[in-house]
Parts: structure tokens; C-alpha cells; sequence
């Protein structure tokens, strides 16, 4: 997980707000806390909080300039398919100064711009500005894994992973009271509406290039409306291989690697295959001691030395939650949570 965020000003009182750009970044910290970065240029500012999992260098930071100086990109999320997009572009004359999946993703873009969409097998939400164009172009993953959020207007286009970033830019928190009150209703807030009316989330599966206060919003994806029908022991097989094949995608790292282990079905099968493409892997679970029915830890203590994970179990009582509660508020993405805030 990472954090972006940056402003594209459109005339003289859009570029007043380029100085919020900093503390728009810091309200990020929380999703990268090992990097920072602040790229400025004329109309135009990028900000990036970094996770390090590929390339720990300062060669992978972000934002991330090519070569030439044309193309700068803040991207969170990760190109699983980034070795294999490596060798191609390395085939096709162009020379890499990082190990990282930011570098083959951003190189990607300059040769084949939105068509380089269709290769990218990831979750990410990316923005590259054009200091030649003056110009965004913004994309994210097919089924909205990663945040982006935005606010348009006459002046501006400002975008971030989370809401406290566009605010912080000061633009005016009007409660919809639509969104509202479809979230009392579903638990969550549908794309791409959000809690504040001007604030909209950007699409899954979906692109736009930002260039003097005009943008188009344009699908690149659809599911396919009749897949294949398998019978039932074919499904079976087909589903192992892609659930293994998934998680395997998500092991490659140059840090440490662990998972959430509940102790029911989907965490037990996630360890139990992450456990085959690691010597070490570590599991962590929650336990609640003084609600006995939802304390699930024996489950996921069973699973653990199965799988002979390094287990750590963290058990909870009714005091140590309402004590911390300050502490979990301030992890909420948003006054009200929203299913696509991951």
C-alpha cells in the first residue's frame, strides 16, 4: 500500500492551491511510511508516500521521472507481470536504472500510452503528468482494488488515495445526503459517489487524460457477460490453479511477507498456498477474550501448524478496544467507511 496524490491547475487561481500539495502528501504518511516524495512543475504538483516491497533503493522512489524528463508517475499498487513486461521492453531497445515494477509501468505507458492497460496484470491506480501536454492521465485496476479519489472544477483537478488528501487542499466538505443515506442502507457508498458531494471516486477499469479542465472517463474492461461453463470437477481444477496461481503472484517481494490468518476458510486456504512459496511466512490473528463465540484463534492456531507458519496471536478484551478506539479512528479512511477504500 502506498499513498498519491497531486493538483493540475488550470489558470491563476487553480495554481494558489499548488502549496497545499505538501500537507496533502503528509495526510498520506499512514500508507507509506518509508519514502516520501514532491514533484512540482509549473501547473502541476505529485505527491507519493511509499511502501517499499520491490527494489528497496532510492532507484525505485516516487514520483519517478523517465529518461527524457517528459513523463513523471506516482503509481500505488503492483504489476505482478512486471518481469515479463521488463523483457519486452528491454527487447525493444529501452534500458532500466531500477529493479522496480513503477519503472516497467511507467516505460510501458510512453511506448503504447492507454493500450498499455491491457497488458498490466495488477491491482494500481497511476497518474502520469505530460510536461509537455500539461497534462494527467489517470487509470485504475480492473475491479477497483486501489483507491482513487477525485474533485473538478473550474480551476483544478486535484486527486488522492483518500479523501483527508483532497480536503486537505480545502475544498468544501457539503455532506450528499444521498450517499448517506445509501450507506445506512448498504454499509457502503456505490462508485462513484462518495460522503461529500464534489468528491467523486474515479471508475474501476477505467481511464482519462486531464488537459485544460476538460477530461472523458473511458472504460478499457468488461467482464465477460457468459463465461465459460465448466463441469464440475473441470471448475474444481480450474479454480485451484487460480487461486494458487494468485496468491503466488502476490508472494514476489523483497520484504518479509505474512497474512491474516481468521482461522475460517479463505484465510486458512490464502496461508495454507502462501506457505508453499515461502520458508517463513507469519500469520497473525485477533482474538476477542471476552466474546468467546467470535474468538476463532483455536481454528487458527490449528491451521498455522499445519502450515508450520510463525503464528502471532493478538487477544483483545472489551476495555483494550473502547481504550484504542482513538487509535482505530484514526485509520479510517473517511467519515464513513466505503467498500473500495482498500
Amino acid at each position: 500500500m502506498c499513498g498519491i496524490t497531486g493538483i493540475l491547475a488550470f489558470n491563476e487561481n487553480g495554481k494558489q492551491f499548488l502549496t497545499k500539495a505538501p500537507a496533502a502528501d503528509f495526510s498520506l504518511v499512514k500508507r507509506g511510511p518509508d519514502a516520501e516524495g514532491l514533484f512540482t512543475h509549473k501547473n502541476a504538483a505529485l505527491g507519493h508516500r511509499r511502501l517499499k516491497i520491490i527494489d528497496l533503493s532510492d532507484n525505485a522512489s516516487q514520483p519517478m521521472t523517465d529518461e527524457s524528463g517528459r513523463f513523471t508517475i506516482v503509481f500505488n499498487g503492483e504489476i505482478f507481470n512486471f518481469g515479463e513486461l521488463k523483457k519486452e521492453l528491454v527487447s525493444k531497445g529501452i534500458k532500466f536504472r531500477s529493479e522496480s515494477d513503477t519503472e516497467v509501468l511507467l516505460n510501458l505507458y510512453i511506448l503504447e500510452k492507454e493500450k498499455s492497460l491491457e497488458k498490466l496484470d495488477g491491482e494500481f491506480a497511476f497518474v502520469i503528468y505530460d510536461k509537455q501536454e500539461e497534462s494527467l492521465f489517470i487509470a485504475r485496476d480492473r475491479f477497483g482494488i486501489k483507491p482513487l479519489y477525485y474533485f473538478a472544477d473550474h480551476d483544478k483537478f486535484i486527486f488522492g488515495s483518500e479523501i483527508k488528501a483532497l480536503l486537505a487542499y480545502g475544498i468544501k466538505k457539503e455532506i450528499d445526503e444521498a450517499s448517506l443515506q445509501t450507506y445506512l442502507h448498504l454499509n457502503y457508498i456505490p462508485s462513484p459517489n462518495s460522503i461529500f458531494k464534489e468528491v467523486k471516486k474515479f471508475p474501476s477499469a477505467s481511464f482519462a487524460t486531464v488537459r485544460n479542465s476538460e477530461f472523458s472517463i473511458q472504460n478499457y474492461y468488461r467482464i465477460n457477460s457468459e463465461p465459460e461453463k465448466p463441469d464440475y470437477k473441470k471448475a474444481g481444477t480450474q479454480l485451484k490453479k487460480m487461486l494458487d496461481n494468485s496468491v503466488q503472484q502476490r508472494m514476489i517481494a523483497d520484504v518479509p511477507l505474512g497474512c491474516f490468518l481468521s482461522g475460517g476458510l479463505d484465510s486458512s486456504i490464502i496461508s495454507s498456498i502462501a506457505s508453499k512459496y515461502t520458508k517463513h511466512l507469519k500469520t497473525f490473528s485477533i482474538g476477542f477474550k471476552d466474546e468467546k463465540y467470535f474468538d476463532e484463534t483455536r481454528y487458527a492456531a490449528l491451521a498455522a501448524k499445519k502450515i508450520k507458519s510463525e503464528h502471532t496471536v493478538f487477544s483483545l478484551s472489551n476495555n483494550d478496544l473502547f481504550s484504542n478506539l482513538h487509535s482505530v479512528l484514526d485509520y479510517v479512511d473517511e467519515p464513513f467507511a466505503d467498500s473500495s477504500a482498500l
